[in-house]
């Protein structure tokens, strides 16, 4: 089992810049590749990015790349999302998923956080 936390959501103007972040409890976290993902009212949940187990592979889906970064450190056990020049259609709940490889398919994470809203004015 591995439970994971978000924090660091919030209401930030068109534009602005949040650092989201995703604590685990398990020791074996080196071991696990961690996803961000989103959904949005009335919307499923998508893929937002994924970094590998040893930190040494991302993959961001299109409408992110450039302005979002995912990190991950495993002396901490926490992996983080910076997201920069944000746009209203940001505006979603973020998740954080953990799995043995990566993969940007919600159905192949078998544990998943609370998540933590994120809203984006214009």
């Amino acid at each position: 089992q591995v439970q994971l936390v978000e924090s660091g959501g919030g209401l930030v103007q068109a534009g602005g810049s949040l650092r989201l972040s995703c604590a685990a409890s398990r020791r074996t976290f080196s071991n696990y590749a961690m996803g961000w993902f989103r959904q949005a009212p009335g919307k499923e949940r998508e893929f937002v990015a994924v970094i590998s187990a040893g930190g040494g592979y991302t993959y961001y889906t299109d409408s992110v790349k450039g302005r979002f970064t995912i990190s991950k450190y495993n002396a901490n056990s926490t992996v983080y999302l910076q997201m920069s020049s944000l746009k209203p259609e940001d505006t979603a709940i973020y998740y954080c998923a953990a799995r043995y490889g990566t993969s940007s398919r919600p159905h192949d994470y078998a544990y998943w956080g609370q998540g933590t809203q994120v809203t984006v004015s214009s």
